[in-house]
């Protein structure tokens, strides 16, 4: 299985979110992650101190340079729009690329890859940051608690992106173990529709996911 992942710049939940990835990529090692960093990204990684927890996650790390550059070069608009990754996910989400994606803006590496993979049809899976009505604790980090209160802009952005075709929005990092396990679901169906000598059993699906590290319920 091939991945996209997209970083923007907030720190909202990145922690848990690395650690989670981290998880995910130890426990199958046939899984392909490619990392993409927003300008923004790149900075708030390294306030956090995360730069090697990614290097660990994948060799495959790449910094937005415009909506279509990166550095080192790679065309992910492009790749995600003819198929190469079986999904783009995003997270954590900005408001402000959440708002760009709503209105159908994609002047930046990650709002122009969630356009063009939508209009491929591949799936797209978005942890917005700003999503519960309210006030919401972040970690800085100093590892200091700052409490925010959430503007109901971003909320109805939220609610609007999650109406948009090819793209799932999700709110935890727990989440994402979920989302990696139903794809490869989905593949491994797909696999044994259209070629019969690949049929699978359940059996064997529970086998591959308990190597993976999910829990099967």
């Amino acid at each position: 299985m091939k991945v996209a992942w997209g970083i923007t710049g907030s720190g909202d939940f990145l922690t848990e979110i690395v650690r989670t990835m981290k998880e995910v990529a130890q426990a199958n090692s046939e899984t392909k992650i490619y990392i993409f960093l927003s300008k923004a990204a790149d900075k708030v990684v390294k306030w956090y101190g995360l730069q090697k927890e990614l290097e660990r996650i994948s060799d495959k790390i790449f910094r937005e340079v415009d909506a279509n550059t990166t550095e080192p070069f790679y065309y992910i608009p492009g790749a995600l729009q003819v198929g190469k990754f079986d999904f783009f996910i995003v997270c954590p989400a900005t408001g402000n690329t959440v708002a760009k994606i709503v209105s159908g803006i994609a002047d930046t590496l990650i709002t122009n890859s969630v356009a063009q993979a939508a209009k491929a049809n591949t799936p797209i899976y978005i942890m917005p940051v700003g999503q519960v009505d309210g006030k919401q604790v972040t970690i800085l980090p100093s590892c200091k608690k700052l409490e925010l209160e959430m503007r109901k802009i971003d909320l109805r952005n939220t609610a609007a992106l999650s109406r948009m075709r090819s793209i799932h929005v999700f709110s935890d990092p727990v989440e994402i173990k979920a989302i990696f396990e139903g794809v490869l679901i989905n593949i491994l169906v797909t696999a044994s529709r259209t070629q019969p000598e690949t049929r699978v059993s359940t059996t064997s699906l529970v086998v591959v996911f308990c190597h993976l590290g999910f829990r099967i319920s």
